[in-house]
Parts: C-alpha cells; sequence; structure tokens
C-alpha cells in the first residue's frame, strides 16, 4: 500500500474531518461520550485547519492529527502537544498513524518547539506502542482518572524532546 499524502488541513476539509471522527469514536481513546446529533463543528477558534494535519489515500482522508498547545499560559508555550489522533478503520495498520505522528513531531520542531506531548487513556495499548515507537515515554500517570464504560481509567501524559 502506497504511503499516505500528509498535508495541513483546509477549512474545506472539516465536513469529511467531522465524518471521519464520529466514524472513530471509541472507548479505547474518548473521554467524552459518543457524539450526537447537533454535532460540533470540527474547526474551532481554538483548534482551526493549521493546527490539523490530515493522511489522504486515493483523494480521501483517512486520518488527521490535531497539534495545540498543553496550557495557555506563555511559560509553557515551548511544548507543542498532541491534542487528537484519529485513523479510519480500512486505513489502520498501514502506517497512517505513524506518518501523522511523525508530521506533528516535524511541525512542533518547525514552530519552535523544544518539547512535544501527549495524553493517552492506559487501556489504549496500540496507541501506547506506537508512541513509544516514536521516541515518546511515559513522564506521569494519573491513576483511574477517567470511569469509562464501568472501569476506572488512567490517564498517561508521554513526551519527548525535540532539541
Amino acid at each position: 500500500m502506497p504511503e499516505p499524502l500528509i498535508r495541513v488541513a483546509r477549512p474545506g476539509d472539516e465536513g469529511e474531518l467531522a465524518l471521519l471522527d464520529r466514524a472513530t469514536w471509541s472507548r479505547l481513546h474518548a473521554v467524552t461520550p459518543p457524539p450526537r446529533p447537533p454535532y460540533d463543528s470540527f474547526f474551532s477558534e481554538r483548534s482551526g485547519p493549521r493546527d490539523h494535519h490530515v493522511a489522504e489515500r486515493e483523494g480521501r482522508i483517512v486520518g488527521y492529527v490535531r497539534l495545540g498547545f498543553p496550557s495557555a499560559l506563555d511559560s509553557n508555550r515551548h511544548v507543542r502537544q498532541i491534542h487528537g489522533l484519529a485513523v479510519a478503520d480500512q486505513a489502520r495498520g498501514a502506517g497512517v498513524g505513524r506518518a501523522l505522528v511523525r508530521a506533528a513531531v516535524a511541525e512542533a520542531r518547525e514552530r519552535g518547539a523544544r518539547r512535544i506531548t501527549l495524553r493517552v487513556l492506559g487501556h489504549n495499548t496500540p496507541a501506547r506502542a506506537l508512541y513509544a515507537s516514536e521516541g515518546f515515554v511515559v513522564e506521569g500517570v494519573q491513576p483511574g482518572e477517567f470511569f469509562l464504560g464501568g472501569e476506572y481509567v488512567d490517564d498517561i501524559l508521554m513526551g519527548r524532546p525535540l532539541v
């Protein structure tokens, strides 16, 4: 299978990204309830097209990564954080997630970040393995931080340096 095309999102991608976001919702990674109509906009004032990279295959969006800041504090501006990663079911296992993580790391570095972090649920073993294989290490664990589907789930902070 050919490498996915990775590019910065465009305003016209919003509808397709919203559909992908809803289709990939899972208790494995979501801490919010399943999406229900009326749906929120995919892009927001805090997170617009420029904050997303998308993966395309055969002209269709099959994944995205959202990059932002871990907080609104000026003293924290040297850190970027992955705020979301989704890959369509039909594109899983084909390197799309890895390509998106690498794009986020490159973008963070290009924007002058010294570190990149993310949060991942403790039971999301595939995502944790992907992030670890890309140089992210566990930097903190909040045990039982979320109650999801009848279980307490850890919130794990992972990060890596960019300099």
